[in-house]
């Protein structure tokens, strides 16, 4: 019988072949250029993205404060969709979707363009501008990514909760954030069955004074209560929107998310999290450590976009790079 040893260190190495690191997209010489500049290095990744106007310094540092890429303007959503729909990949697939009822889609950057066009246009109809911070506690689904791109694309903060938490946790949230907006859905699908989402978003609201309106995605079709003046079906406004929209250039310092701490050692604590420094680190790791080869390639990051991980490498940095990827919407072993 094989024994089973638990042990505190690993000293072993597992070097790839070589005609994998021969064709890998980080090479060795990466950590010399890093060692020797690293502003430099930083500075050569970041003109990997999209600026409508080029930073004047590239870090200023007060400690305990860093700005990165200072005097630079951006935009979060163009270098994610506009960006690969102009540059000649629109019909390329973004996300193959997979539901757990058994539903399927595939949405092209094209697509995907649309969509998030239509529903900026719908938040600014309800009144959202750049700087108000919307909430989005949603399911995995395609409408998640959509709601923070186009936060992202009119300078709103998305602050996006794991669906399974409380009420009294989507509370906290909304009210340390101070959400305007509420963008949920009737309910999802996980582990075989539906289950409820904006029962805990109206439990939550009774003690969430910021927050105006709340826009619901069907999703599962259960009964659910609507309020009269606040809450909005995203088919109702989403749908008949223009699928026109100029997406404009914020400060590289602008505050694109707000993620919050588990909160399961102390109160949840909100990471604010600015645009230029962050879409940079984003979409080179998500190159890098995934060794992403897009023209070739179908990607699956199967971390829930309730947390850092589905932020940066399910949604920014695999769209940036013009990734084809798989979006599950339960758990792999449903």
């Amino acid at each position: 019988m094989t024994t089973l040893e638990n042990l505190g260190s690993e000293d072993r190495t597992f070097p790839p072949s070589a005609e994998f690191a021969g064709d890998a997209n980080a090479k060795a010489e990466m950590y010399v250029r890093a060692k020797t500049d690293r502003l430099k290095f930083w500075e050569e990744a970041a003109e990997a993205l999209h600026w409508e106007k080029k930073w004047d310094r590239v870090l200023d540092w007060q400690i305990p404060f860093a700005k990165w890429f200072v005097g630079g303007k951006i935009n979060a959503c163009y270098n994610a969709l506009d960006r690969n729909v102009l540059e000649g990949r629109g019909d390329r697939v973004a996300f193959y979707f997979e539901g757990e009822p058994g539903d399927t889609r595939k949405i092209t950057y094209s697509d995907l363009l649309r969509d998030v066009s239509k529903l900026a246009n719908a938040l600014t109809e309800i009144g959202i501008t750049s700087g108000d911070r919307v909430a989005i506690y949603m399911p995995m689904i395609p409408e998640a990514a959509i709601a923070m791109l186009a936060c992202a694309r009119i300078g709103a903060m998305h602050s996006v909760i794991f669906g399974g938490f409380s009420a009294d946790a989507v509370t906290v949230r909304n009210n340390d954030a101070q959400a305007k907006l509420v963008i949920t859905a009737d309910g999802g699908f996980r582990k075989g069955a539906p289950f409820a989402l904006k029962p805990t978003v109206d439990t939550a609201l009774e003690k969430s004074p910021t927050v105006e309106k709340v826009l619901v995605v069907k999703r599962t079709g259960q009964e659910i209560t609507m309020k009269d003046g606040r809450d909005i079906w995203w088919h109702d406004i989403v749908d008949r929107q223009s699928d026109k929209h100029v997406a404009q250039g914020f400060d590289s310092e602008h505050g694109l998310f707000i993620l919050y701490t588990s909160g399961t050692t102390a109160k949840p604590k909100g990471i604010y999290h600015t645009t230029g420094g962050y879409l940079t680190q984003a979409a080179f790791t998500h190159k890098m450590v995934f060794d992403l080869k897009p023209e070739t390639d179908v990607y699956w990051c199967t971390a829930d976009i309730g947390w850092i991980t589905g932020h940066s490498y399910v949604v920014y940095g695999p769209l940036i790079n013009g990734a084809t990827q798989v979006m599950y919407e339960g758990t792999p072993d449903t």
